[in-house]
């Protein structure tokens, strides 16, 4: 980690696959595991937005990072589709008392901690979520922002089915608007994200499907690559990144589609797995 002068944000993906995990050789280039972002701030906090499996590998870090000292971390989750969360009964710091978790979401059928019991019960999986050492705590959210200090999260709801939420990141001017699995085509909601994403530093969205994919695919809750460009030109975003690539496109199709998104809007980029940003 960089000195507490030296960045105000720092962003690292650890997973960005849509959907189901791709471990295929030809999606390696960008990354076969399933959302997950870690945002650190200048005093060496971690947020971690999405638990999808690429959350395991996050945990292994973090345990050799803060194997002399506990290990805490915030969570922020979009929603409880599995691929956004099935990595979580893999994230190895959950398993030593001495460690301590925050997961924030909004209810959905269930409170938060019944949602992520529930993947973990029998006949699901061998290690019931209550028997986990560590100390875990859960905090249902809606749209009042939350804050840790100099950092304060914004949450926005996002259309797609069962729903989800959409993040707006700030420390000290620095922004990082984070809005994966999200529909276009609702008039309020296309408002919002736009509100939401005005003058973004790194517009982090949902490019799951090409414009010509979608049109057989609508009402499964993903938007294009064009859309994005579109909310970034909109919004005045100063980079854009396209996320949850679809489990069929391999890096030869995404390269390609980041080249046609270029077009319409220049800064423009595919999310990959270890990436870095400093802000």
């Amino acid at each position: 980690m960089k000195k507490d002068h030296d960045f105000k944000l720092r962003l690292k993906f650890w997973g960005v696959r849509g959907s189901t995990p791709t471990p295929q050789i030809e999606n390696l280039s960008y990354g076969g595991n399933t959302p997950c972002l870690e945002i650190r701030t200048p005093q060496n906090e971690v947020f971690i937005f999405d638990g999808g499996t690429g959350v395991r590998n996050l945990g292994d870090a973090l345990t050799e990072e803060f194997k002399d000292r506990k290990t805490t971390a915030t969570f922020f989750l979009t929603h409880y589709h599995w691929d956004h969360i099935q990595g979580i009964p893999f994230f190895k710091p959950l398993y030593s008392p001495e460690n301590e978790f925050v997961f924030h979401s909004f209810r959905s059928y269930f409170s938060v901690k019944e949602m992520l019991e529930g993947q973990m019960k029998n006949p699901y999986f061998p290690v019931d979520f209550d028997f986990l050492p560590s100390r875990r705590s859960f905090i249902e959210i809606d749209r009042d922002p939350i804050r840790f200090g100099k950092l304060t999260v914004y949450p926005f709801p996002m259309n797609h089915p069962d729903g989800a939420r959409g993040y707006r990141i700030e420390y000290d001017g620095a922004t990082i608007v984070y809005a994966t699995d999200v529909e276009h085509g609702k008039k309020q909601f296309d408002f919002m994200m736009r509100e939401y994403t005005q003058n973004a530093q790194i517009l982090i969205y949902d490019a799951q499907f090409t414009p010509e994919e979608y049109e057989n695919r609508k009402g499964w809750g993903h938007s294009t690559w064009l859309e994005g460009t579109r909310v970034a030109t909109e919004a005045k975003a100063e980079r854009l990144i396209l996320f949850h690539h679809d489990p069929s496109h391999t890096d030869q199709i995404f390269f390609e589609i980041v080249q046609e998104a270029r077009e319409h809007f220049e800064n423009t980029l595919g999310a990959k797995e270890g990436w870095i940003f400093e802000l």
